[in-house]
């Protein structure tokens, strides 16, 4: 068979459960919804312990909570919410919106979240009434294909349409390329080759950029409260979020302090030029990540770079030559690697973090540490990424969270930035279609020409 008329099995598959689904009342979809999320929230630990055997990249500790945390707070962020017929009528506008499926949705996930990606993607899509199908990074085909077997398999105990989900089960670069100039939609989250190949498709797609979080101190506020959150950002199952915290940048009067409240927080800072090198050569290859080093423990990292570091190190602090226009450091660390910097006021952070973020990230998130509003609203009007995450975690709140009004997601947004369509967290809003109803309004004012043009 060739891969034209595999993909077109998937596609029409697909297109008879979306039809029945599609019927089905907003009540029924949320219950869908919920079973998908429920499925990853009571089998976190297994869906941890298959992703980390395949892969080969993070550690199971962190996964198990990233599954249990981002299901939880995807269900709760979408249910209650209308995404089926009606949704309001505007009496002031005489606007009344009706919500549609687009169709079938085609996902690509990555190898970095192999579990929580399809979850989530699946949970939006079927909020919307679509069917989706999802082709896998190649890293972690049996773990992506496991949690959808699963999903559907407790779909199936509650009588929904067959092949609502689905996954490919032969994986090529033909496939995917066929799938997603075949569906409605496509999401992609991942490498920028996949990202670029979406956009490329011919159909509407929904991609992300890559991360390089420019984690700022402002001056004056409590490094102690601070450092504990970077490090735990930067240290999230080895570093292979994109939201998670690549550089801290921290006004100059404190900056050695704050080295030590890293070494406080099971830090390892690296000055030394010729161990700087070592490390660098650890995470990079040919100016791009060394694999050997991507979602591997500091203690991996050292022992490719050929460094000793002491035992329960969580992440190592590489005090960087230069910002991203001259030092790789100063891009994405695919590792518990943090770059450090010293600024003398806040516009010399400022510069920094764009520097860093112009070699890669741009568009994506900024963390800043601060108790002004007036430094908060500077930051944000002078750096170019679609969310700042202030006094949190990056790695467990630029996606969403608890404590915080942005959309859950694995699929974060750049913007034009990062040469994306979206520049906010993926949501199911993104996969719905909304016809407009738009009434007569005899009682509108019309404004005279002297109102409109009058000086």
């Amino acid at each position: 068979m060739d891969s034209k008329e595999y993909i077109d099995g998937y596609i029409a598959r697909a297109r008879r459960a979306q039809a029945e689904f599609e019927k089905m009342s907003q009540e029924q979809v949320d219950k869908a919804v919920q079973t998908i999320g429920r499925v990853v929230y009571e089998n976190a630990q297994y869906f941890a312990e298959i992703a980390v055997e395949e892969t080969g990249m993070g550690n199971v500790e962190d996964k198990f909570a990233k599954n249990k945390q981002k299901a939880g707070i995807v269900w709760n962020n979408l249910r209650g919410k209308k995404s089926r017929g009606i949704l309001e009528t505007n009496e002031k506008t005489g606007i009344t919106t009706v919500a549609k499926p687009m169709g079938v949705v085609a996902a690509i996930t990555p190898c970095t979240n192999p579990i929580v990606t399809p979850m989530s993607n699946s949970m939006f899509a079927l909020k919307c009434g679509n069917a989706i199908i999802i082709t896998p990074h190649h890293k972690s085909v049996k773990c992506s294909t496991k949690v959808v077997e699963m999903m559907n398999a407790a779909l199936a105990e509650k009588g929904y349409p067959e092949n609502l989900i689905q996954i490919l089960d032969e994986h090529s670069r033909e496939n995917t390329r066929n799938l997603i100039s075949s569906a409605d939609v496509v999401v992609a989250t991942g490498g920028a080759g996949m990202v670029n190949a979406a956009y490329s498709s011919g159909r509407p797609a929904l991609g992300v950029g890559a991360g390089n979080v420019q984690c700022i101190i402002d001056e004056g506020y409590d490094y102690k409260e601070a450092v504990p959150k970077i490090v735990k950002g930067r240290s999230y199952d080895y570093g292979i979020i994109c939201s998670a915290e690549q550089s801290v940048i921290c006004p100059e009067k404190d900056f050695e302090n704050i080295l030590k409240e890293f070494e406080a927080n099971n830090g390892y800072v690296v000055r030394d030029k010729d161990k700087l090198e070592k490390v660098r050569g650890a995470l990079f290859e040919d100016g791009k990540a060394n694999r050997h080093s991507v979602g591997q423990s500091c203690q991996k990292i050292a022992e490719l770079a050929g460094i000793e570091i002491p035992e329960g190190t969580k992440v190592i602090v590489a005090v960087a030559e230069g910002t991203g226009a001259t030092d790789q450091l100063g891009g994405e660390k695919m590792a518990p690697v943090i770059s450090a910097y010293a600024y003398r006021d806040l516009d010399d952070g400022i510069r920094i973090a764009a520097e860093n973020l112009e070699r890669e990230g741009k568009g994506h998130s900024v963390s800043f540490h601060s108790d002004s509003e007036d430094h908060i609203a500077k930051v944000a009007e002078n750096l170019c990424v679609s969310r700042f995450v202030i006094n949190q975690c990056s790695s467990n709140s630029a996606g969403g969270s608890y404590f915080n009004g942005l959309n859950p997601t694995n699929t974060l947004g750049c913007g034009s930035w990062g040469h994306n369509s979206i520049s906010e967290n993926l949501n199911y809003h993104h996969l719905m279609n909304v016809s407009r109803v738009a009434r007569f309004m005899p009682d509108n004012y019309v404004p005279t020409d002297e109102e409109l043009w009058g000086e």
